[in-house]
């Protein structure tokens, strides 16, 4: 969304089609960052974790042009100033020195932004999409609301089974 205004809402569809549009931003910029986290990652389980949601996130935007195509339209981007500004925040930390540990204990931090910031996009246009009657939509996006909240706690387990541990005793 342009910080200076441009942008009309006369309808809940043209809110509905911004939000698509900005989801469809968040995952592209998302898909780009997966491989640096990955590489970045100490522990093979979370290097395991970013591989996998790599995978995921290419489903996800298949998902959104699909209800691009639903609708009739292109996809098309709207800059997620949003996932922009918590992207730049973990380049910092893929970018970091020190213990491996506390870099994989960061990287966590970053990605579980990412995906709380994802969780609570995706929520909204789910309900826009419901309210729009649009059920194969809103289908698609529960899919991936459900995948996103997996990841979440996926990064959960590994941080409280060992990366917080670890990175405590160094």
């Amino acid at each position: 969304m342009g910080l200076l205004g441009g942008i009309r809402f006369d309808s809940l569809q043209d809110l509905y089609l911004n939000q698509l549009q900005d989801l469809y931003d968040a995952e592209k910029r998302i898909l780009a960052a997966l491989p640096k986290m990955a590489d970045a990652a100490a522990s093979s389980d979370l290097r395991q974790a970013f591989t996998e949601h790599q995978r995921q996130t290419q489903e996800h935007i298949t998902r959104l042009e699909q209800i691009f195509r639903q609708m009739g339209r292109e996809p098309k981007r709207e800059t997620c100033e949003g996932i922009k500004g918590i992207l730049d925040e973990g380049d910092e930390l893929i970018n970091a020195e020190g213990d491996n540990m506390v870099r994989d204990a960061a990287l966590i931090a970053a990605a579980q932004r990412v995906e709380h910031y994802e969780i609570a996009a995706y929520g909204t246009v789910r309900s826009l999409a419901q309210r729009l009657n649009q059920p194969e939509a809103v289908s698609l996006l529960q899919q991936t609301l459900n995948e996103e909240g997996d990841t979440d706690k996926m990064l959960t387990r590994i941080a409280e089974s060992h990366v917080n541990r670890e990175a405590r005793a160094a």
